[in-house]
């Protein structure tokens, strides 16, 4: 006899919720929830016989062997060990260099790291979002934000000093730099972007991992957050006024940016 397990009940298209990516900062909490759709669902179903190579042309009664259910299992774990295996090693990278500031420098430029790894749900809804084909190699060719990064510093030109510092080591690799610092989005948010590979080196391979990496100062972070959870509150429909003012507190967190890199040139300079 072979093993079968239940294939869990699919919620229904007004049932199952998938959270969205927040408009200021992939690395930020999931948003609201939306409705799936069936499109969101026949993703789902792509990735399981992407994973397991199971069809399921030959389930009629809603059973799948056990086995499938083990392959896809193994199968996810592994698919999330990388990208979890990359963010390791890009944070290792950044606490090498905190330590040796907080140990030969006068400060540190780093502040504050905090690290994501998107959930399958996040993955599905960017999938959908992005028209990414439904299997595991489209998903890591086109995705390449599943692991992130964030670099907290004081200083507008720290975060680009940290950018430096990373980047010009010999193994990691720069795919894309997006900076809204120089160039904020229309509603205020500012923080720069780099998309780079880290190699992870397994027992049998070295797998190059794109890994999302976000410097910003400590104002932008504050701005970003409190953006986030307005948005979240209003499920991202907020009022005009709303959106006024948080445009008025991004001009004022790159105001106080500013202010501080002054203060902070002026204390050099009695130094």
């Amino acid at each position: 006899m072979t093993d079968t397990a239940a294939v869990p009940a699919v919620p229904s298209a007004t049932e199952a919720t998938a959270p969205t990516d927040p408009t200021a900062s992939d690395l930020e909490l999931a948003g609201p929830s939306v409705p799936m759709t069936s499109a969101a669902l026949d993703i789902y179903r792509g990735l399981f016989q992407s994973m397991t190579e199971f069809d399921g042309a030959s389930v009629s009664d809603g059973q799948v062997p056990l086995q499938v259910i083990k392959n896809l299992q193994k199968r996810v774990a592994q698919f999330h060990l990388s990208y979890k295996f990359a963010i390791d090693e890009l944070t290792t990278k950044i606490e090498i260099l905190q330590e040796e500031f907080e140990n030969t420098h006068d400060y540190s430029p780093i502040e504050h790291v905090r690290t994501r790894l998107k959930t399958m749900d996040s993955i599905i809804e960017k999938v959908q979002r992005t028209g990414t084909p439904p299997d595991v190699d489209s998903v890591r060719a086109r995705i390449r934000d599943i692991a992130g990064v964030r670099i907290t510093c004081a200083f507008v030109a720290d975060a680009y000093w940290v950018a430096e510092m990373l980047t010009r080591q010999t193994d990691i690799d720069v795919l894309e730099v997006k900076d809204y610092i120089a160039h904020p989005k229309s509603n205020g948010y500012q923080s720069l972007h780099l998309i780079v590979t880290v190699p992870v080196f397994l027992s049998d391979h070295t797998e190059l991992v794109p890994v999302e990496i976000q410097l910003r100062t400590i104002a932008m972070d504050f701005w970003a957050s409190l953006e986030h959870k307005i948005y979240y509150k209003y499920d991202r429909d907020v009022p005009s006024e709303l959106v006024a003012e948080l445009t008025a507190a991004a001009d004022a967190a790159h105001a106080l940016d500013a202010k501080m890199a002054r203060l902070r040139d002026q204390i050099r300079g009695l130094g």
